[in-house]
């Protein structure tokens, strides 16, 4: 979908690199590494997305530092658009919205630090969380975004502790 859209494969990485955890920061030297193409390719894209106000940058040491622009018009837009082409959109829709007992769901793994990947990690909060129900809505959902989903399932008093281990966390809901 995205593709049709977007023609260059390095832009749509960089925009899903930075846009769907706009926490998520990086320099060229690791985007190469990460995404194992042309220093040059990526230094041109990444001087485009920076001259038309997508992604900040900032120094540390010699290193210029990028990320995504919260305050740039189409942020919202864009991050949206990213979490329909990923299908984490119909994650939350189909699948958290619908669970009683649900306090928060955490995007963690490759998605929250912005890699696209066949599998979508989210850790769920809650009590008394019907896992039988939970199971058939995930199925469904992945036959839908043919990607699969994994969860884990805590304890709000287990939040913080645990949490505390995926720090590229990006939380997706809370109830309330």
């Amino acid at each position: 979908m995205l593709e049709s859209l977007i023609t260059s494969k390095t832009r749509i990485k960089l925009l899903m690199k930075f846009f769907l955890n706009s926490n998520t920061m990086s320099y060229l030297r690791d985007l190469e590494g990460e995404f194992g193409g042309s220093t040059n390719i990526i230094r041109i894209e990444l001087n485009r997305m920076e001259e038309d106000g997508l992604l900040q940058t900032h120094w540390i040491g010699n290193k210029k530092m990028f990320r995504a622009n919260p305050e740039h018009p189409l942020f919202s837009d864009i991050h949206s658009l990213l979490l329909k082409h990923t299908g984490i959109n119909h994650v939350v829709s189909k699948v958290i919205n619908g669970l009683g007992g649900l306090q928060q769901a955490h995007l963690v793994g490759d998605f929250a630090r912005g890699k696209d990947n066949p599998v979508i990690d989210i850790i769920l909060v809650g009590h008394e969380i019907d896992v039988t129900y939970l199971s058939k809505i995930i199925y469904k959902a992945e036959k839908t975004i043919d990607r699969h989903i994994r969860y884990m399932i805590i304890e709000p008093a287990e939040a913080a502790g645990i949490l505390t281990n995926y720090p590229e966390a990006l939380l997706l809901w809370e109830s309330g």
